[in-house]
């Protein structure tokens, strides 16, 4: 069992999960909070996850997305109750941080966190890389072929070159106009 903590304040901490199980840990813990009343000594958890837009059958889709797969925050003092009831919720493989003893969040790291996921911004998952040979699938140059010569992952375009009266031009997309042939 852990020995309480120098810093027995409120703080975050990170778990660490199996990959997949994030939601599920979050869920399980929720209620092993209210059934063994711990509201006193663990207070939040968190599975942090931010909006891209992926391509599904051809079109844009926006979808949560976890940020640090395989990891859940948690809200709590560590008291040698609280770190039992979260080391012991299933699919939760330990706290991060040295041995027994649970590593708090830095506030300056935890404000990175929650500005990534509070953030109104949509991130884009981009599937190419330069070089790339491509189809243009809407827009003035619908069905020509290209090849990525650059990526803007947070405006979520690409340049590509496409030849033209047997000249490479570049033409900027929404990363949405253009597909892998």
């Amino acid at each position: 069992m852990a020995k309480q903590a120098k810093n027995t304040g409120r703080n975050w901490y990170v778990l660490h999960t199996y990959s997949g199980y994030e939601d599920a840990v979050e869920k399980a813990l929720r209620q092993r909070i209210e059934a063994l009343n711990m509201q006193d000594y663990i207070f939040d958890v968190k599975v942090p996850k931010e909006t891209q837009v992926v391509i599904k059958r051809g079109d844009p889709v926006q979808e949560k997305k976890r940020i640090f797969p395989g990891y859940v925050l948690v809200e709590m003092i560590v008291t040698d109750d609280s770190w039992y009831v979260v080391r012991n919720t299933p699919n939760v493989t330990g706290f991060v941080g040295s041995g027994n003893i649970p590593v708090p969040v830095t506030p300056e790291e935890f404000g990175v966190i929650q500005k990534r996921v509070g953030g109104d911004e949509v991130t884009f998952k981009i599937d190419f890389i330069k070089g790339d040979h491509v189809t243009i699938n809407s827009g003035p140059f619908s069905n020509y072929e290209g090849i990525i010569d650059k990526i803007d992952p947070e405006k979520g375009k690409v340049k590509v070159l496409v030849s033209i009266f047997d000249r490479e031009t570049p033409i900027e997309l929404d990363f949405t106009q253009v597909k892998k042939k």
